[in-house]
């Protein structure tokens, strides 16, 4: 079993995750306004529920079942967020990415430039064919970051989970190996199928 990777982008360093994390992820992922929007994210986020996460990705990374990255600014360190491929399935290769980035951080472009990488490293490294993810209606912010880096909306999931007690809608969002190709492959003057 190899390490679990770290992947660079120009502005981002995306690496594994490690116990010393757990306090400023208390405080990014304890945001109301990030749990708000993230199913699997509970609110009020403790240290606990901060530690037991981040203890489970080894275990999942060795099981090929996961890659769970900490957003990182390669210019200081500091920790913006988090970005997992999850559910990998390796039968139908296929697998889900889930992307935040603090409060603090919205609107730099880090979500994208993260959730760009990853997906890269999904088709590339992992060899996967499909990418799923999924953004609650009332998130379109989510779904424009999902847009930029190549992601077709699929369907509608009218009321496909259970938030604060509201059954919200979700967006169906995914990208193929093959149009994800196309899309990096062309010229400045081609544009790939959409």
């Amino acid at each position: 079993m190899t390490d679990e990777p770290t992947l660079k982008t120009a502005r981002l360093i995306l690496r594994p995750w490690n116990t010393a994390d757990a306090d400023v992820l208390q405080l990014l992922a304890g945001r109301r306004e990030i749990a708000d929007t993230m199913i699997s994210v509970p609110h009020p986020f403790t240290k606990h529920h901060a530690e037991t996460w981040i203890a489970g990705h080894a275990q999942a990374y060795a099981r090929g079942n996961a890659l769970h990255f900490a957003i990182t600014l390669a210019s200081t360190g500091s920790l913006v967020g988090a970005i997992e491929l999850r559910d990998i399935n390796t039968e139908h290769s296929h697998a889900e990415l889930s992307v935040w980035v603090g409060v603090e951080w919205w609107g730099q472009g880090f979500a994208t430039e993260a959730a760009r990488a990853v997906l890269g490293h999904g088709f590339e490294q992992c060899n996967l064919n499909r990418i799923v993810a999924f953004h609650m209606v009332r998130n379109p912010a989510s779904g424009c970051v999902l847009e930029r880096i190549g992601m077709r909306r699929e369907g509608l999931l009218r009321q496909g989970v259970r938030k604060w007690n509201q059954f919200e809608d979700v967006v169906v969002m995914a990208a193929l190996r093959d149009s994800y190709s196309l899309r990096f492959t062309c010229g400045p003057q081609e544009a790939a199928p959409q």
